[in-house]
């Protein structure tokens, strides 16, 4: 990439490698590069390559393919198409020679759909995955005195993020490799995926557009470095006033560009192919793919055989994760990126009335609630979700009552639920009338329940059932277990709050209906536990 100043800075006397990429850098993306590479060596009969690659990196390819054609007896046509297109039709009957997407992960998801004759490729150019920042949200961060790292990316909540499709974009997907790293704790990772799911979107290009977009900017997102820069050369084309500032994560795995020979290639097809791979691994590959803004494979800058501008950020990649910690990342991310229905019952018992050793006079009450209110901002927006604060005979016979309708939480949020929830007092007189409790939000639950949904009964108590008159234990075990249906499934999740906790009982009330019980002893850390809880139900 020639002379260049690293990725992010203010603006800087254009690059070297600006004047003599600039042509290909802006024509490359959605370009179909076939005619500069079928010039054929003027053998009687080329045998044809058809090779699918990235569009990124289509062009750099095509340009050293036209070479290998002039002394091979092969015409190439390079295509530039969308790797998950490529990834789909594998299945099918039209298949490719080559195949050139982002990252090898998508070659082994390519093989789980049922492509079968997908192999391992070769690496020919590698682009680490970047936290890509506006100026002004890099400033903010502490920027240009220091480049901030993810953690602090994600842990700011005036910055508004977005990230691209993890389930279809090979960069969405190392970033949730590289946020788990960055953020080991569940709840921290759990919020900030949830904080990066409203914003969401199928491709780079829409979060490129969303920066500029008055009513939804985001002002970061995972990036390929590839990407930033030839953002960044656009923007120093258009003479927009500031450039995207890369923020790099160790642990999050590279985009890697292998070259993969398909399984219906022919004889002829592949030794032409190994002679396009065998170029674009040389120098002159090298040169083409550095000018096009790509590392080589192990992370260095390149040209003519000699590094440049060797960033500290060129350390090797970290392994590729295997497909099982893949599926359970997209598992994650798919139950993360689901909105919820949850009704929220909230113990108001007596004893809730308890100062917490540690907490600066607060109630067990106080704690509870305080937590519940933080954690609205957990759940989709898109999400719904209602409160029940419960004893007994809060209103007349019955022990619960409810304090916020069902809402989509977006709706609560901006009309005072927060507040509302803070505001609720324990009933000094009150006993714990939590078997018939649950049991009717249960079975109202599963009468409303909604496709599409996490549908959720989430318990929070300090004690166990002492409602003498109500349902026993046995009973409301066997109703749950009647009740739960695998078609329509409502979990109940229950928290126990305070030393005097039946883990037991809740794991008996929890378990028919494939919830779990989680305890938090000291109260004081119920905000912890409550975060924690969220997390794991989203299977982070």
């Amino acid at each position: 990439m020639g002379r260049h100043s690293s990725p992010g800075r203010r603006r800087r006397p254009r690059r070297a490698w600006v004047i003599a990429g600039v042509l290909v850098l802006l024509a490359g993306a959605g370009w179909v590069a076939a005619d500069l590479a079928r010039d054929g060596s003027g053998c009687a009969k080329p045998v044809v390559v058809r090779v699918a690659a990235a569009p990124g990196v289509a062009s750099a390819i095509a340009q050293v393919a036209r070479r290998v054609a002039q002394t091979e007896c092969a015409a190439f046509e390079v295509n530039a198409v969308d790797s998950a297109a490529v990834a789909q039709s594998l299945a099918g009957a039209v298949r490719p020679d080559v195949w050139v997407p982002e990252s090898t992960l998508q070659l082994r998801r390519a093989r789980g759909v049922g492509a079968g004759e997908v192999a391992a490729g070769t690496s020919i150019a590698s682009s680490p995955v970047v936290f890509a920042l506006t100026e002004q949200a890099a400033t903010a961060l502490g920027w240009p005195g220091r480049t901030p790292t993810w953690a602090d990316v994600l842990g700011d909540t005036a910055v508004s993020l977005g990230v691209p499709d993890p389930g279809r974009d090979p960069a969405g997907l190392s970033a949730l490799i590289g946020i788990r790293a960055a953020l080991p704790s569940a709840d921290a990772y759990a919020a900030a995926l949830r904080r990066l799911s409203p914003n969401a979107l199928s491709t780079t290009d829409e979060l490129f557009t969303r920066l500029t977009d008055p009513a939804q900017p985001v002002s970061g997102f995972p990036v390929s470095e590839n990407a930033l820069l030839r953002h960044n050369l656009r923007d120093s084309v258009a003479g927009a006033p500031d450039s995207l500032v890369a923020t790099y994560q160790a642990q999050t795995p590279a985009l890697d560009y292998p070259f993969a020979v398909l399984g219906g290639a022919g004889e002829a097809q592949r030794a032409a192919a190994g002679a396009l791979r065998s170029a674009l691994l040389g120098l002159e590959g090298i040169n083409a793919l550095a000018d096009a803004g790509f590392r080589t494979p192990d992370g260095r800058y390149l040209r003519d055989g000699t590094a440049r501008n060797v960033s500290d950020r060129t350390q090797p990649s970290p392994e590729v994760p295997t497909d099982a910690d893949v599926d359970a990342l997209l598992g994650q991310w798919a139950r993360v990126n689901t909105s919820s229905r949850a009704r929220v019952l909230i113990d108001v018992s007596g004893s809730m009335n308890q100062v917490v050793p540690g907490s600066g006079g607060q109630t067990r009450m106080q704690l509870t609630t305080d937590a519940a209110a933080r954690a609205l901002a957990l759940f989709k927006p898109t999400s719904e979700s209602s409160v029940w604060e419960f004893a007994t005979r809060l209103d007349g016979d019955r022990d619960y009552r409810e304090v916020l309708p069902m809402r989509p939480v977006s709706e609560q949020l901006v009309t005072g639920a927060a507040e509302r929830l803070r505001a609720i007092t324990a009933d000094p007189d009150g006993d714990t009338g939590l078997y018939d409790t649950v049991l009717a939000a249960y079975r109202l639950a599963g009468a409303e329940w909604q496709p599409g949904r996490l549908n959720l009964v989430i318990v929070l108590t300090d004690g166990r059932n002492d409602d003498a008159g109500g349902i026993s234990r046995d009973a409301l075990v066997t109703e749950l277990a009647k009740l739960a249906d695998p078609a329509r499934p409502v979990a109940i999740v229950g928290i126990g709050i305070g030393p005097d906790i039946d883990m037991t009982e809740l794991a008996a009330i929890t378990t028919p209906t494939g919830g779990q019980a989680f305890a938090a002893p000291d109260a004081a850390r119920i905000t912890d536990v409550f975060y924690g809880a969220l997390a794991r139900l989203s299977g982070t």
